[in-house]
């Protein structure tokens, strides 16, 4: 059998590109002789297409250019493609009064002017980033039917992730149950997003299921980025024996040819290091955050600092470093090194740089808040006001240039600070995207040595020195924090793997250290609820599938 599988990249909402990129990839396949060609979960409409799916003119205009496409496809060919589905397929205003309790996520197969059959997605996830219970009904499973001649099975993505030991008893019903003895190929259209070792996780499931049930899989994924997810893509296909065929590249679209008459063959970068698929992800994750919202450029603050550095040089691999502004801000606490380390960053990515003294403008403030505040109250020894006006001038200062030249501000916290509240709300929390807060400082650390392999990038001393928000003399993070690899290990089982404090106590933590970071990560919820979106590359990331109360007392108890 031979057939391709189209990996492409679609922005959520933008219907009418969507459908021009799917018939562009599959008068690509035509092209190369195939008769068969299959394309994401819900590939016309983007996902996740969330709250767009309340709006009936939306479902309207999704269902026309559904029949658009079915009506360009290239003929000899058969394409299935995910779409939104509806009772009759056909959506008027009278049908649409709740537009949601009607939609069915679907795969469509179908020839030129033409719909053959309609697949319904069985399992519907509802947990982490997923909500799609919020929107579709679910289907009864697909079993396996006629395309061409050929026998197929037709499943939408959770319909296998559901035989994963993770998921397994979630849900009461199995996609797979209907599948006839004769079925020649199942058939996976996903949108399954990139954590790290997601892509060992899938291969390692549909090597499982396509020896258990002795069939091949193709599974195509969607590739790129939508808001705070990230999609790897890495479409590809497992002999009946469970062997891997072939696979598509990462993070990039592509039109992969299968044959499965032909030998197993050599698939392109496999096996990645992990922090260089982090790396990679980020860097679409800009990218497509930027040219989706749009926005041609980017405006950051330049510390002198790993994080800065490391969130600079990510959008100079993403948009280029022409399309980067840095902006130095020292105040008297700033050491000359950090201004220093700030402009060889840029002059080794070739930025556009800036500085601005922004002293002044602190003193300023010192000189119209000083005596107001001191009457109100007298500073304490862990007073952070101050502090906090620095960083907030800074805010104010990136937000100034963003709405002059119409720049994206990124910001630069790590998972470590905005885990702790190590970060100023209005401050350096100020911008459009937070690009590393789902990194934990010590793989900041790793990223940083990476794209220093090559040649310097990042000056060497922003990654040795000490790492300080120089908010007062002599500051360094050490003087509020744990050592990073400590505190990274606790957030690790904390918030990961969401264990319990007994539980990590047993494994040889400190007790007064674990009952502060709980207590720390309890109280700054408030901040992390008005973050910038961030991008996702964990399990369990600080965004949409992390739903904490903000107003809660329950904690855990440190035993005495």
């Amino acid at each position: 059998m031979r057939f391709a599988l189209i990996q492409m990249n679609p922005t959520i909402g933008d219907l009418d590109a969507n459908a021009e990129r799917l018939i562009d990839f599959a008068v690509r396949a035509r092209e190369q002789g195939v008769s068969l060609a299959i394309a994401p979960e819900l590939c016309v409409t983007g996902y996740p297409p969330k709250d767009l799916l309340d709006r009936p003119a939306f479902v309207r205009r999704a269902s026309e250019v559904t029949n658009r496409i079915v009506d360009q496809i290239p003929d000899g060919l058969t394409l299935i493609f995910g779409t939104l589905g509806t009772p009759d397929d056909s959506v008027t205003d009278a049908q649409t009064t709740d537009a949601r309790a009607r939609l069915s996520n679907d795969a469509v197969i179908a020839q030129r002017g033409r719909v053959q059959q309609r697949i319904s997605k069985c399992l519907l996830p509802s947990y982490d980033v997923f909500d799609e219970t919020r929107y579709f009904v679910p289907a009864a499973p697909p079993g396996t039917i006629d395309i061409d001649g050929s026998r197929i099975c037709v499943t939408i993505c959770e319909d296998l992730w559901g035989q994963s030991d993770a998921l397994r008893g979630r849900y009461k019903i199995d996609p797979l149950t209907k599948l006839a003895a004769d079925t020649e190929l199942i058939v996976n259209l996903s949108a399954s997003p990139f954590t790290m070792q997601k892509f060992e996780q899938r291969s390692e499931l549909f090597s499982q299921i396509a020896l258990q049930c002795s069939v091949p899989i193709a599974m195509v994924n969607q590739v790129g980025a939508n808001d705070e997810l990230l999609f790897d893509g890495r479409s590809g296909v497992w002999t009946a024996n469970g062997e891997r065929h072939s696979t598509a590249n990462s993070f990039e679209e592509q039109l992969l040819i299968c044959d499965l008459s032909a030998p197993p063959s050599t698939p392109r970068a496999v096996e990645t290091d992990i922090d260089e698929e982090v790396y990679q992800g980020l860097v679409c994750g800009v990218r497509d955050y930027a040219r989706k919202c749009g926005f041609t450029r980017v405006v950051l603050g330049l510390s002198g600092g790993i994080d800065s550095a490391l969130t600079a040089t990510i959008a100079a691999d993403a948009l280029g470093p022409d399309r980067v502004l840095g902006v130095a801000m020292p105040t008297r606490y700033s050491s000359a090194g950090s201004v220093h380390d700030a402009r060889a960053l840029s002059e080794n990515l070739g930025l556009q740089f800036r500085i601005v003294d922004i002293d002044p403008m602190f003193q300023s403030y010192l000189d119209s808040l000083k005596s107001t505040l001191d009457e109100l109250q007298a500073a304490t020894e862990n007073d952070t006001t101050l502090e906090n006006i620095q960083a907030r001038i800074r805010g104010a200062t990136v937000m100034a240039i963003s709405n002059r030249t119409g720049a994206l501000v990124l910001t630069t916290g790590n998972k470590s600070e905005l885990a702790v509240g190590y970060c100023t709300l209005y401050g350096d929390m100020v911008g459009g995207l937070a690009v590393i807060s789902d990194i934990p400082k010590t793989q900041v650390y790793r990223l940083s040595r990476l794209v220093n392999r090559q040649r310097i990038r990042i000056p060497v001393s922003s990654i040795e020195k000490p790492p300080s928000a120089e908010l007062r003399l002599d500051q360094v993070d050490q003087d509020s924090l744990p050592a990073y690899e400590v505190l990274d290990a606790l957030l690790e089982l904390l918030v990961e793997e969401r264990l319990g404090v007994d539980e990590i106590l047993a494994r040889g933590f400190d007790a007064d250290v674990v009952e502060r970071i709980v207590h720390l990560i309890r109280i700054n919820e408030y901040k992390r609820r008005q973050a910038a979106p961030g991008l996702i590359v964990s399990h369990k990331a600080f965004g949409p599938g992390r739903r904490m109360p903000i107003a809660h007392r329950y904690t855990e108890k440190v035993p005495r």
